[in-house]
């Protein structure tokens, strides 16, 4: 818990080293085993976490700990119809926060916009008011659901309201920085990301802020976060996963190689639709256009709301020759969230002029 409220992952290691003593101890111990399958979420071993929460569930039907555990590692695994089972399960046996932020994340999914604001909504309000991290966290997620459709100054606000709940919390100074910078406000972005990055480097971030300082001509400071994201994916190894270096250098045009070869190995452990996405626009770069055709639709099957993978989709149907798909697919991305990505919105917007 500690782990995410403050960021520090190193945390986790002394969780797993203490859980795996008690299960030494006691190997049946159910407070242990709920932990080690937690554990397994944050260390995304996706099929252990799933494994381990079947087993409890199968003790214990009525416990709802096991089925958010199970809706949690179905989803990354890309078995949504499971993971809507067993999140409805979860709702059914506990009302509360933690089934209703998972519904919501499923709503999210399946592109249903305004039930997925409703439910991080009232996961944020019936939360425990002395857990403030766990309600900044709900606050955050709903800020991400304004931010991805477009809504800024919404984003904004919910973000602020998570930072006076929960002072200098990371994901909100981030979140934060990132509606900054859609908003054109280059100079308060820079000082935000950096501020989170200081205090948790993460990938999204580190990459955000390389990106502003290429479109402000400091190409130097460009790389030097390129470079570091690098060294903080590679690091994470198995504890995370290499999507976004992957997808960083895919946009970039940069070892398109490695790029496949990481995006090729996360899809064959997970085939969520991200890192399915991630491997359709990989393969796009290499020029595997038939290839990327195919995982760009699978993809696309939940109908979720997303404009990166709208952009890739319109990029790859103009590869294929489809140019009214990629014009309808462009400007869908761009209507739904005109700065998705700072950089390759832009390229959105040239090729549509070139279709046009």
């Amino acid at each position: 818990k500690e782990a995410r409220k403050t960021g520090d992952f190193s945390l986790n290691q002394k969780a797993e080293a203490a859980v795996g003593r008690a299960l030494e101890i006691s190997p049946s111990d159910v407070p242990a085993r709920k932990l080690q399958a937690a554990l397994h979420l944050a260390y995304h071993r996706f099929p252990e976490a799933a494994d381990a929460a079947n087993k409890l569930r199968a003790e214990l039907p009525s416990d709802s700990f096991a089925y958010g555990v199970l809706t949690d590692a179905y989803m990354e695994l890309g078995e949504y119809e499971k993971s809507v089972d067993a999140a409805q399960r979860m709702v059914d046996l506990k009302p509360g926060t933690a089934s209703y932020s998972r519904v919501a994340q499923l709503r999210v999914l399946h592109g249903d916009h305004k039930g997925a604001l409703e439910m991080f909504t009232q996961a944020a309000r019936v939360t425990d008011p002395s857990d403030k991290e766990t309600q900044s966290w709900c606050l955050v997620q709903l800020g991400d659901e304004h931010w991805r459709h477009g809504e800024y100054p919404e984003a904004e606000k919910v973000y602020d309201e998570a930072l006076q709940n929960f002072p200098g919390y990371f994901l909100a100074v981030a979140a934060k920085g990132r509606a900054r910078a859609s908003a054109g406000d280059f100079e308060t972005a820079i000082n935000l990301l950096n501020e989170a990055q200081n205090r948790v480097p993460n990938a999204d971030t580190i990459a955000l802020l390389g990106d502003i300082y290429f479109l402000r001509g400091d190409s130097e400071k460009a790389q030097a976060q390129y470079d570091l994201l690098e060294v903080v994916e590679q690091k994470l190894g198995a504890a995370g996963d290499q999507k976004r270096l992957a997808l960083s250098w895919a946009d970039r045009g940069v070892k398109l190689d490695q790029a496949l070869a990481i995006a090729t190995g996360e899809y064959a452990a997970r085939k969520d639709i991200y890192t399915t996405d991630v491997l359709a626009w990989c393969l796009y770069r290499n020029g595997k256009i038939a290839e990327a055709k195919e995982k760009i639709d699978e993809a696309m099957r939940l109908k979720t709301n997303s404009a990166r993978i709208l952009f890739h989709a319109g990029m790859i149907a103009n590869a294929s020759g489809n140019s009214r798909e990629a014009k309808r697919q462009l400007t869908t991305a761009l209507k739904l969230n005109p700065t998705f990505d700072l950089i390759q919105a832009r390229a959105a917007k040239e090729k549509l002029a070139e279709l046009r």
